[in-house]
């Protein structure tokens, strides 16, 4: 897998679908070393609007707009690349919390999810369903782990 992705991107020209972009990501971000983040796509409203994109800053941590999406690709190292010191009985440094609800797809590697009651191991292929919950990503292994995260703006029920 690739650290910086390819977007196509269609629309209608002359009344027919088309190609109108194709182009490796143009807004990946190294924000920590090996911590690469590609924001694909965002919407700001909804129903959605197929007429333009509005960039945003690519952040570490995702700033989805108020009643938007957020389409990142993440490839997130191992912890030890990155420098973390995690201590037992202590929460991870990289705990957050976003007010989304976040669709997230283990494409290569590994990857634990951490929450503030529990963890789990992903491999390629799970699927996570976060719902506005606390929580960190710890990469235990050797090698970078690839997630698609698609956040949904949402409220606390």
């Amino acid at each position: 897998m690739q650290a910086i992705p390819r977007r196509v991107v269609t629309g209608i020209k002359d009344g027919k679908s088309t190609i109108i972009e194709d182009h490796t990501v143009q807004n990946a971000v190294e924000h920590f070393k090996g911590l690469i983040i590609s924001d694909i796509w965002n919407t700001q409203q909804m129903p959605v609007s197929l007429d333009n994109e509005v960039l945003i800053p690519n952040t570490p941590f995702p700033q989805t707009p108020k009643n938007g999406t957020y389409f990142r690709y993440v490839t997130i190292p191992p912890d030890r690349d990155l420098g973390l010191r995690i201590q037992p009985g202590e929460p991870h440094p990289l705990l957050h919390q976003t007010d989304t609800l976040d669709y997230i797809i283990i494409l290569s590697g590994e990857l634990y999810l951490i929450l503030e009651e529990g963890e789990t191991l992903l491999k390629p292929g799970d699927i996570v369903i976060q719902k506005g919950t606390n929580h960190a990503w710890s990469n235990r292994s050797d090698q970078p782990c690839i997630q698609l995260a698609i956040l949904i703006d949402a409220k606390a029920g």
